[in-house]
């Protein structure tokens, strides 16, 4: 088989606000997010420009977070009581919101637009055939496999945290998707994946969403850049021959869609097929500005399909 056909340009997959989740404002390397209920205010460096909402409608946030001197770490100051957790949803998908120690709520909305790429893909392939396997390696909090699931895949969700995996695990019995075919892995990716090769086991689809910097539970260290290359060849092993993708995603200030690319062109070789690489961005709501809708860069991908 020929090698994958590049994308020649970029794409910016654009994740817009949907009921349960929006990007109000921006601006002072800050951003204002709705979230259900809870108005947030998180630190974004990349907000160059001047918030379009008056100061009024910050200071009014039921939650924000202050940073300290190291990356993601900082701590929540709230006005009133937030809930610990509270329910939030994506099309069929429901999941809980969570105040997390690193700034984040327990998920990442920019992925919905990887969310909604990934519903079509395994729709797709289960309406042809038997319900396609995908792997999620890094799975976190497990929306992209619930996605999957309700979808008509078999997935296999693998992350290093067991809290992740246990939250994940309260996500599915959210969604009322508890009995779908999913498997629930608490380890670390590499060593499953490496598992998994020599047991000759293979998948439909595979997505992988890796850290910067990472520990496995039995104390496994994960460098990006080091270890990324051969986990990437690794996963090129366990595509069946009616394969239809691999997603591959990464938040770090040193990488590029196109050097994501260009790794999945050199492990796929020999797979055909198309890789289409970009960013993935959340787009603010609210009138146009500047001559069009202000966005956000939050990470960079790459993905081949069949």
């Amino acid at each position: 088989m020929s090698a994958p056909h590049m994308a020649e340009a970029p794409d910016l997959m654009r994740t817009t606000g949907w009921g349960d989740y929006a990007l109000l404002d921006s601006g002072g390397g800050r951003k204002l997010e709705r979230y259900g209920p809870y108005r947030v205010v998180r630190p974004e460096p990349q907000c160059l420009w001047t918030p379009r909402l008056d100061a009024g409608a910050w200071d009014a946030a039921d939650a924000v977070f202050d940073p300290t001197d190291e990356e993601d770490a900082g701590r929540w100051r709230f006005k009133g009581q937030p809930r610990q957790t509270w329910p939030l949803g994506w099309g069929q998908v429901k999941f809980h919101g969570r105040f997390t120690a690193f700034r984040h709520l327990a998920f990442f909305p920019e992925q919905a637009a990887n969310w909604t790429w990934l519903d079509a893909a395994v729709r797709e392939a289960a309406a042809s055939g038997p319900a396609p396997r995908v792997l999620n390696l890094f799975g976190y909090t497990g929306v992209a496999s619930l996605v999957m699931a309700a979808a008509g895949a078999a997935v296999t969700h693998v992350d290093a945290s067991k809290k992740a995996v246990a939250w994940a695990r309260e996500n599915a019995e959210l969604s009322g998707l508890a009995d779908r075919p999913i498997r629930w892995i608490t380890e670390d990716a590499r060593k499953y994946v490496q598992r998994e090769a020599r047991r000759g086991s293979t998948y439909e689809g595979i997505i992988l969403d890796p850290p910067k910097y990472g520990r496995g539970p039995g104390g496994e260290v994960w460098r990006l850049f080091e270890d990324l290359p051969e986990l990437a060849r690794l996963c090129a092993q366990l595509l069946s021959e009616n394969a239809r993708f691999l997603v591959l995603n990464a938040y770090a200030e040193r990488i590029s869609g196109a050097a994501l690319a260009g790794l999945l062109a050199e492990t796929l070789a020999d797979r055909g097929g198309r890789i289409e690489w970009g960013e993935l961005a959340l787009v603010e709501d609210g009138p146009r500005s500047h001559g069009g809708d202000r966005a956000i860069g939050m990470s960079l991908y790459a993905r081949w399909r069949a």
